[in-house]
């Protein structure tokens, strides 16, 4: 006889967690330790979790509560920890959004959250004022200056928050409730919003510290990594505010600026994506000032053995590469600190976070192959995301078995070391930016004069892979390479575009007429093409 489950083994208890503890903690705790430094100045703490709680005041003033999504457009600056930190704080869910997306691709993902406000920085409102009035959500605003309020169509938050009753603490939310909503579109279709819970959250931080990384709260790092990408999110913002670390912050990467702003603060940690350590290589050619730093921090894209090698020269620090991905909170593996480094790989597995191989070929489920053995790299843990918002369908093609399917290939060897062999099949990784071929495409063919587009990446030692289109003209027509790209670049963000165009008679195609974009890397990644400046 089967006895009835009690509630309490099966109900979601009573236990709450929410990433707005991160700061709250830290601020009640070391209140007088500087969070950021912005130029000249230092923010503390305190300052800023007490700014926070006006700006959830304002957002609870106009409805905001638990569940919500609230879409922000915020670059590295104070205001997006408030609005991050405070939208958490209500039990609401934060939606931010890629700086670079035009109107277009924010409209997208404002609809497909089912955002119910948008927080816009004064530079974002060009794209974002048309497309939250095209998705008929509301805006407020942050950064706007005195003198030009009166220009604005949108309300400040800062007003509001000035007006309002700041809340008193964050709020009770369960450990598995979503925290985040972030876009990310695989290697096809439209993006999809990957919802992270507060516990995978929370839980990379807490193993970060604990296990991969030495971050202590004397420690100064480097905040140019976007924090609207799960990347800077996760490993600069969350991570060094659990410490109580400060961060120096640059709303946009400029090399000679940032080595100028390390040096100025000292900084010890340095927290980036390949390009900015070939930028940061190069701005040291130019000056003999260095930051004492402890180590650094690599991810995002594959950073070429030469040039970590050559940063380690430069600057007296190891760089300690990882591997992750938006769906994963985001790191797997990890190169840990204080271990050797093994260049040329992503590391060791977290705590908790299981990685395999498996058959890159078996659909449906989940055949694990041996060590050593090539196959598409899979994983479990705290770290997954709970799933794609309103997509149960990819949903179900991504988790299998309760694995995780990344679409990379790679290997695992006898230690547990990874070592990713390829990326997705075809998604191209730009400055550390996921771009999918098909979305460019999309925009290419809208060209009159082009009848078809097959865009890829080619290893690039500037950018870790550039963006290449081979391009069919329509019978009769003309068009030069620039003038597809400035039709493209006008309707997609500027990571996005190509730079490298082919003008070509036909496409190489496989049997069932899919394109072979496999030969086309092989064909041009040797100089060829028109390549247009940006």
């Amino acid at each position: 006889m089967t006895a009835e489950l009690d509630p309490i083994l099966t109900g979601p208890g009573h236990g709450t967690l929410s990433v707005a503890a991160i700061l709250a903690e830290t601020a009640r705790r070391h209140p007088d330790r500087v969070a950021f430094h912005v130029g000249d100045a230092a923010l503390t703490y305190g300052p800023l979790w007490d700014r926070t709680r006006a700006y959830a005041g304002a957002l609870r003033a106009r409805g905001v509560g638990p569940g919500d999504r609230v879409a922000m457009l915020v670059p590295n600056v104070p205001d997006f920890a408030r609005v991050y930190y405070a939208v958490l704080s209500l039990g609401a869910v934060v939606v931010p959004v890629h700086l670079l997306f035009k109107a277009q691709e924010i409209e997208y993902v404002l609809g497909d959250s089912d955002a119910t406000l948008l927080v816009a920085a004064a530079p974002m409102l060009g794209e974002a004022l048309p497309a939250a009035a095209a998705a008929g959500v509301p805006v407020v605003t942050v950064l706007v200056p005195d003198a030009h309020v009166a220009a604005v169509p949108a309300p400040r938050l800062e007003d509001e928050a000035d007006a309002a009753d700041p809340v008193r603490t964050y709020a009770s939310v369960n450990p598995l409730a979503p925290a985040t909503v972030l876009y990310t579109s695989g290697t096809t279709g439209r993006p999809k919003g990957a919802v992270a819970s507060h516990l995978a959250l929370v839980e990379q931080v807490h193993v970060t510290l604990l296990d991969t990384a030495d971050i202590r709260p004397d420690d100064v790092v480097f905040g140019g990594l976007p924090f609207f990408h799960t990347f800077g999110q996760s490993a600069v913002l969350n991570t060094a505010f659990r410490r109580g670390a400060a961060i120096v912050l640059l709303p946009r990467f400029d090399a000679d600026e940032a080595l100028a702003l390390l040096v100025k603060h000292r900084a010890t940690v340095f927290t980036a994506v390949p390009t900015m350590f070939l930028g940061m290589v190069q701005a040291a050619a130019r000056t003999t000032d260095r930051p004492p730093l402890k180590y650094a921090v690599s991810g995002g894209a594959a950073l070429p053995v030469a040039l970590l090698e050559a940063f380690a020269r430069e600057f007296g620090a190891e760089v300690h590469e990882g591997y992750g991905l938006t769906e994963t909170a985001p790191t797997v593996s990890f190169n840990y600190v204080g271990e050797p480094i093994r260049p040329g790989t992503v590391g060791r597995p977290l705590w908790g976070v299981d990685v395999e191989i498996a058959d890159s070929e078996v659909e449906g489920r989940i055949e694990l192959l041996g060590p050593g053995e090539l196959g598409e790299v899979v994983v479990r843990g705290h770290n997954l995301f709970k799933g794609y918002l309103g997509n149960p369908e990819a949903t179900a093609a991504a988790v299998v078995d309760g694995w995780f399917r990344t679409g990379d290939l790679g290997t695992v060897d006898a230690e547990g070391i990874v070592t990713i062999v390829d990326r997705k099949k075809d998604m191209i990784v730009r400055n550390g930016y996921n771009v999918y071929p098909s979305e460019v495409e999309d925009a290419m063919v809208r060209h009159p004069a082009v009848a078809q587009a097959a865009v890829f990446g080619v290893e690039d030692e500037a950018h870790g892979q550039e963006v290449h289109a081979a391009v069919v003209l329509m019978p009769g027509r003309t068009a030069t390479a620039q003038e597809i790209v400035d039709f493209t670049r006008e309707r997609i963000a500027a990571y996005k575009y190509p730079r490298v165009v082919h003008l070509v008679e036909t496409l190489p195609l496989g049997g069932s007429g899919k394109v072979l974009k496999r030969e086309l890397v092989a064909q041009y990644s040797t100089p060829a093409g028109e390549r247009v400046p940006g």
